[in-house]
């Protein structure tokens, strides 16, 4: 399995390689970390999980170029399917592999229900908030070009991908995260990674405001 593992890990490296840097390879290996923490913590199947860690965006540059009508957690199912049919794995794994990369965004009833998919769902969400989700926001913001900071964003006027699409409003856009959540050890990360993420951004809006 180790080898199989790190023969497909070079080919999702390549895959990767063009991919914007909210989700490239480095993504893909943070995601990796969390989900295998998660899965030794809820006692899941870790070669399920690290297969399906490894796969998880393989299709997110196909999403990005054609502006969101390519789901990437289906697109990319399809593809890590064509990929793991090239070696010699159980077709229930590779079907359980494929479920995790598909219900990985939790869209059109698309819903996590094998512990398994519920910790590649927990794993990626929990990229997005905490020391590493701030780095995100801030490098997510300057991909599409948004100002700085604005803390006045209001969530419910402004869109996404717009130049009010500022590292604070990702943060008050991932507000109601904690209720997404499937497992319990992602809960208890969650709690910790949040609130460091409300103190940073409680400071940069005392600092914008000339309060700090």
């Amino acid at each position: 399995m180790d080898e199989i593992f790190e023969k497909i890990k070079k080919e999702v490296a390549v895959l990767l390689k063009d991919n914007k840097g909210s989700h490239d390879f480095d993504h893909t290996e943070r995601v990796y970390n969390t989900a295998m923490h998660l899965a030794r913590v809820e006692k899941a199947d870790q070669e399920i999980v690290a297969l399906a860690a490894l796969l998880h965006d393989v299709a997110r540059k196909e999403q990005d170029d054609s502006n969101g009508k390519v789901c990437h957690a289906v697109r990319g199912a399809e593809v890590a399917k064509e990929i793991l049919n090239r070696y010699d794995l159980p077709a229930d794994k590779i079907e359980k592999i494929c479920g995790c990369i598909a219900k990985h965004r939790f869209r059109d009833n698309n819903i996590p229900e094998t512990l398994e998919e519920k910790i590649i769902f927990d794993a990626d969400k929990l990229d997005s908030i905490g020391a590493v989700g701030i780095g995100r926001s801030f490098l997510f913001s300057g991909e599409i070009g948004a100002r700085l900071h604005n803390k006045d964003v209001n969530v419910e006027t402004t869109a996404a991908y717009s130049y009010e699409d500022t590292a604070y409003r990702e943060f008050l856009v991932r507000k109601t995260i904690d209720e997404k959540i499937l497992t319990e050890e992602g809960r208890r990360l969650t709690e910790h990674r949040f609130k460091f993420m409300a103190e940073f951004f409680e400071e940069l809006n005392a600092e914008v405001s000339g309060e700090k």
